[in-house]
């Protein structure tokens, strides 16, 4: 399909070589940079006017602005998770005139999976610990780490959510030999796994060592972890998030750590964010945080950029979207 000279609006605030790159892969279409780039992923740049003159949105532009446009017909964020866009009335505007809706899932499936990963191997083989260690006073601890070191193999680990970041993280998980449960609001029952409807959660929660939450944050999924929940999980179990801080009771989380029950937790996402340095789950027993790191990598904003143009082409071509959720 033909596509006229198409004029792109782009508020991603990436470093000036991939902006400049973007605009010569971009021709022969025109793109007009936001005049307040949005300061990061999680945060919308708010209405711009410059907007108004797009066919294309590039980033987080304001959602409002979007359904009131008649002209834009696609917007493409620079995210995995798309929550202040996950409403009816957004999706409906968009549908109303044809136009499409993506997400960078692509760019972020990997890191988030290694991530998660190598928090999961970091507990088991207890590298936090053994840095601690190394930190203090140094002393030889061999046996009292040997013996409370553990395999994957074998173990199971139950993950909420089936999106791109989960499947790439049953994929590394498989060959190591884990029992692998998913959570999703609907089986389809080509998923390659076992899959477990959200139904069931409390149900497989009895039966895992290790819980991985990649769940966005909707009215169903805020404070979907709460004390129940964390005392249905097994004595010593561990607990991951890689999705949305809101989705946990954080107040609950501490009480699980200090009581000794939760084995651990490995937070890549807190509510609120940033963390405060004075917040308890800092020093909470076994809890280790990075700082929303794990979708991040060295050519993180290069990968967004090669996303978007693999799209713009398909876009010309009227074929399918990578990544399309309208």
């Amino acid at each position: 399909m033909a596509t006229d000279r198409l004029t792109i609006y782009c508020d991603a605030k990436f470093p000036v070589p991939v902006t400049d790159d973007l605009v010569r892969a971009a021709a022969p279409h025109r793109v007009i940079l936001a005049s307040r780039p949005s300061a990061s992923n999680l945060v919308s740049a708010g209405p711009d006017p410059r907007l108004t003159d797009a066919d294309v949105a590039l980033g987080q532009p304001d959602p409002k602005q979007v359904m009131e446009s008649q002209r834009i017909r696609w917007v493409h964020v620079t995210s995995a998770g798309y929550t202040r866009y996950d409403r009816d009335d957004f999706k409906a505007a968009l549908r109303a005139r044809g136009a499409f809706f993506t997400n960078s899932s692509a760019v972020y499936q990997e890191p988030c999976a290694e991530h998660c990963l190598a928090m999961m191997l970091a507990m088991a083989r207890r590298l936090p610990q053994c840095v601690a260690d190394q930190q203090a006073t140094r002393p030889w601890n061999a046996a009292e780490h040997r013996i409370r070191c553990r395999l994957l193999t074998g173990q199971t680990g139950v993950i909420l959510g089936y999106g791109s970041i989960a499947r790439r993280l049953v994929e590394l998980l498989r060959p190591l030999g884990m029992n692998i449960i998913c959570v999703r609001r609907k089986a389809s029952g080509d998923e390659g796994v076992t899959v477990v409807t959200e139904a069931e959660l409390d149900k497989v929660l009895l039966t895992a060592d290790h819980v991985v939450s990649t769940l966005p944050e909707t009215e169903r999924t805020v404070g979907l972890f709460n004390a129940a929940r964390f005392d249905a999980m097994p004595e010593g179990a561990t607990f991951y998030n890689i999705g949305r801080g809101t989705t946990v009771d954080q107040a609950a989380l501490l009480d699980a750590l200090r009581s000794g029950r939760l084995g651990g937790a490995y937070l890549d996402v807190t509510n609120p964010e940033p963390l405060s340095p004075d917040h308890p789950l800092w020093t909470a027993p076994n809890c280790y945080i990075t700082p929303h790191t794990a979708g991040g990598h060295h050519d993180e904003f290069e990968r967004l950029a090669r996303h978007f143009l693999d799209n713009l082409r398909r876009f010309e071509r009227g074929e399918a979207l990578a990544d399309r959720i309208v």
